[in-house]
């Protein structure tokens, strides 16, 4: 400011001089005028030109460079201070930015998940962690477009996966096909939008979901058949050897009838044994549904009115608890009584040692227009280990069941889109959750 209002003083003297037509006094006074322009003009100019050095630094990124203050000028003093300050300031963010970097890249190679993002709109690649190279064999991935020559199907499952969304997929490789749960998100950025992919190996765990599941059904299914095959195979032992004594011996009446009575004993069995693989062959034969509007209430009164006989000969006391009446199901009536029956059949018989039996029947709307129907009793409850196989064909903690039942009721419940959930407590009863769309035309 000094050397601006010098300057001025300087040009007002020169102004002065020159109107009053004193141009001897003029001859120093240009000069003056001529070096203090010179200087202003420097002094901007080195202003402009370590502005424009500064705004480079910020444009390449390069914050490691200083300004010297104690040295400059005054008028640079502030200036340099404030470019200091600001590349310290950029220094902080760039180390904190690159430090996150570092250790999101280098949580994302420890992790198992294989990490792919794409831009959408050209299909390159801008991340490719190493979890996924291994797991899908690719060293390098330029573009997703690249994924269709090496796996076509595995890129179709891709591209048509939303947002928000996941699905097991089957990706192929030389040797071997293995099952990848896919998981999809896109965020946007730099006006450009971008689709991430998580990639997770899943085979393992369902070939161990598998086996177990199977273990499970072996068990059962060895069980059951051992207890139907040992005693025909002692049966079958007995005759042969009280017929090998009468042949020697000469066979009388009474052996006769004994053989008789053996035979109709393994007829039995076999029977017996038949009747158990018709019942595993059922398991299968539920595939379609005759899908109607039923109103939960009719249901109830006709559970009512069917099973009352008997509940009144086992003094069992039935209670129906539904509050809301305009609840409907989208079902197959006729499936669907066979679960409730078979239902109410096991709190039957679940309940027949308590003091004041009683079975419980109630029905409720919730959340996403579902309808949740309780079948609840009072009786002996079940341990936490029948509980994790009351589901599993065959098992049965009935001397005379087939074990059938329970599996039929998931399997109609599923078909219907809904769930079935089991709580039970030893000593205080079980409690059965049925869960179901409800009708779409009563879903107001």
């Amino acid at each position: 400011m000094l050397r601006v209002l010098f300057l001025f003083l300087t040009l007002c003297a020169a102004s002065f001089v020159l109107v009053k037509e004193k141009y001897v006094y003029f001859l120093p006074l240009a000069p003056l005028i001529l070096l203090q322009l010179i200087s202003l003009v420097r002094s901007q100019w080195r202003a402009q030109a370590e502005l424009q050095q500064f705004v480079d630094s910020i444009h390449y990124r390069d914050f490691s460079r200083s300004f010297d203050v104690k040295g400059s000028p005054a008028e640079l003093k502030e200036l340099r201070k404030g470019f200091n300050e600001i590349s310290s300031t950029f220094q902080i963010i760039s180390r904190e930015k690159e430090t996150q970097y570092h250790y999101l890249q280098k949580i994302l190679e420890l992790v198992e998940t294989g990490i792919l993002s794409y831009e959408l709109e050209t299909g390159k690649v801008v991340w490719m962690n190493e979890s996924l190279k291994r797991l899908l064999q690719l060293p390098f991935l330029k573009s997703i477009h690249s994924l269709e020559k090496r796996d076509a199907r595995l890129y179709k499952e891709i591209q048509a996966l939303q947002a928000g969304h996941n699905k097991i997929a089957t990706a192929h490789l030389d040797k071997d096909d293995f099952k990848v749960l896919i998981s999809a998100t896109v965020f946007q950025t730099d006006g450009k939008k971008y689709k991430l992919i998580a990639f997770q190996n899943v085979n393992a765990a369902l070939d161990e979901t598998e086996s177990r599941a199977w273990q499970k059904l072996l068990s059962v299914m060895t069980h059951e058949i051992m207890n139907s095959v040992a005693p025909i195979s002692s049966l079958a032992d007995t005759l042969k050897n009280r017929l090998q004594e009468s042949m020697a011996k000469g066979a009388s009446p009474e052996d006769f009838e004994d053989l008789e009575v053996g035979i109709r004993t393994i007829k039995h069995r076999s029977d017996g044994l038949l009747k158990f693989a018709e019942t595993y062959r059922n398991l299968s034969k539920i595939t379609t549904l005759n899908l109607n509007a039923v109103d939960i209430r009719e249901v109830f009164i006709n559970l009512q009115r069917l099973m009352q006989p008997t509940l009144t000969q086992k003094k069992i006391k039935l209670e129906v608890d539904l509050k809301e009446p305009d609840l409907f199901l989208q079902a197959d009536i006729n499936l669907l009584d066979q679960v409730f029956i078979n239902l109410i059949i096991n709190a039957i018989e679940a309940v027949k040692d308590s003091p004041e039996p009683k079975i419980s029947l109630s029905a409720y709307r919730i959340a996403d227009k579902k309808v949740m129907v309780k079948v609840a009793d009072n009786g002996t409850g079940m341990s936490k280990e029948v509980q994790e196989k009351i589901f599993i064909p065959f098992f049965s903690t009935k001397k005379q069941g087939s074990g059938i039942g329970l599996s039929l009721c998931k399997q109609i419940v599923v078909l219907h889109g809904g769930s079935i959930q089991l709580q039970s407590i030893e000593g205080v009863g079980t409690a059965f959750f049925l869960r179901f769309p409800m009708s779409r035309g009563h879903e107001q």
